[in-house]
């Protein structure tokens, strides 16, 4: 029999004005339910409104257009019965372990008796028994974080909520809290009686999810969702686990990295303006020369772990370099073209010379370059060309723009940028 619906998400959209006036939408029309005993984890690239869309369901935030339902009553203000657990452990540092967890049972008002309950209830249940009365400075990190998941629980939530909790420990410790979290939800009486949780670590996602919720990004949607029947307790080793982990990689580097560009829907005599990942310019050219010094290919899931960067991290970089005609990616492989050879080879100076000609094969280089020349003393105040990108990327931050944008116009020498009386100029 199907679990009731706990709070649902009607045609959610959310939108952002930016400094020049326009709207830049986040999220686009996400309808999903929430059921009762299961666990739903979001994952998706960075920037896809992954956590927008959480703080919208818990009532932090008033979508633009759309509805949240709580047991099919119409929200408003804080969705009732959530517990949250944040990335960052947001603990008071001049209180105790137990005043940390009582703080959050203030505003319910409770009997001292039950606050005293919840309190020693949720220390034994995340493994924090023996540190009642340390302090925040006196534990790690991954106590600190189980600190943060026992103020969820002693809400006693019917749903709790968490975004990308495990990111911020090293490795072991995240393992170790996933496998207690999954045992605390499996083993309570109704509360939790389900989680939703923000990743973006697959294996993390496989491990833990019943649903898992891909989305995509510019705006963020929901691209598909993948039900995650592998019998509990799972084991990270197992083929079908690997399976599944594979599974989803397709998913997300055949959205992120298609084989095939875009058809385009301009015509030939309009230039099309792509949005720039917003990586370093050093970032790029590191990431080519590793390629080049192994074997000029790999799988983007091991190379982000070999190149030390988050998986989301890594997909701009790989988006920068195939901007850049460094790299193809076939499926989920990257493969250094013969310019990326050559380029990986190359000094500094000669890579500067090479990344010039490849940013100007790109419209945003070029248009701005060529305002540059024509205006007055070849000369603009980062203000102008912030106004020009966001006409030219009227869906883009035009300040976070204008940050990869100068950082790669400085790499190649196209344009000079003073800080000090913030003029863009040529070089």
């Amino acid at each position: 029999m199907q679990q009731p619906v706990l709070l649902s998400s009607e045609n959610v959209t959310q939108r952002f004005p930016m400094p020049n006036g326009n709207m830049v939408t986040v999220l686009d029309n996400i309808s999903m339910d929430i059921r009762k005993a299961e666990i739903i984890c979001l994952l998706g690239p960075s920037g896809c409104g992954k956590s927008t869309f959480l703080r919208i369901l818990a009532g932090l935030m008033r979508p633009t257009s759309g509805k949240v339902f709580a047991r099919g009553k119409e929200t408003a203000g804080l969705t009732p019965g959530v517990g949250m657990v944040f990335q960052m452990f947001a603990l008071f540092p001049w209180m105790t372990v137990s005043e940390n967890i009582q703080s959050v049972l203030v505003p319910l008002q409770l009997q001292r008796e039950e606050v005293q309950h919840r309190v020693s209830t949720v220390i034994k249940m995340v493994g924090l028994e023996g540190f009642e009365e340390a302090y925040p400075r006196e534990i790690s990190g991954g106590m600190k974080q189980r600190v943060g998941i026992a103020r969820g629980l002693a809400v006693q939530p019917e749903l709790l909520f968490m975004d990308e909790p495990f990111s911020a420990v090293d490795a072991l410790t995240a393992e170790s809290l996933r496998t207690d979290l999954v045992d605390i939800w499996d083993e309570a009486e109704g509360q939790p009686a389900s989680i939703v949780m923000v990743s973006h670590d697959i294996k993390e996602v496989v491990y833990m999810a019943d649903r898992i919720v891909v989305f995509s990004a510019n705006p963020g949607r929901i691209r598909t969702i993948v039900q995650n029947k592998l019998a509990r307790p799972r084991d990270y080793r197992t083929p079908d686990f690997l399976a599944m982990v594979d599974y989803l990689h397709d998913i997300i580097t055949t959205n992120e990295l298609p084989d095939t560009p875009p058809a385009a829907v301009t015509t030939p005599s309009q230039p099309v303006f792509e949005p720039l990942p917003p990586v370093s310019s050093s970032d790029v050219v590191s990431f080519v020369e590793y390629l080049g010094s192994h074997g000029g290919q790999g799988d983007v899931f091991v190379l982000a772990h070999e190149f030390g960067k988050e998986f989301s991290d890594l997909i701009n970089i790989v988006k920068a370099a195939e901007m850049l005609d460094f790299i193809d990616t076939p499926k989920q492989h990257t493969v250094l073209t013969p310019l990326g050879h050559r380029f990986s080879d190359m000094d500094t100076e000669n890579q500067k010379v090479v990344w010039k000609q490849q940013i100007l094969t790109l419209s945003i280089f070029k248009t701005i370059h060529a305002d540059v020349q024509t205006s007055r003393n070849g000369i603009m105040l980062d203000d102008e060309v912030q106004d020009r990108l966001a006409q030219l990327l009227p869906n883009e931050n035009p300040t976070f723009t204008f940050e990869t944008f100068i950082n790669w116009a400085r790499f190649g020498n196209l344009l000079a940028f003073d800080d000090d009386s913030d003029e863009v100029s040529l070089q």
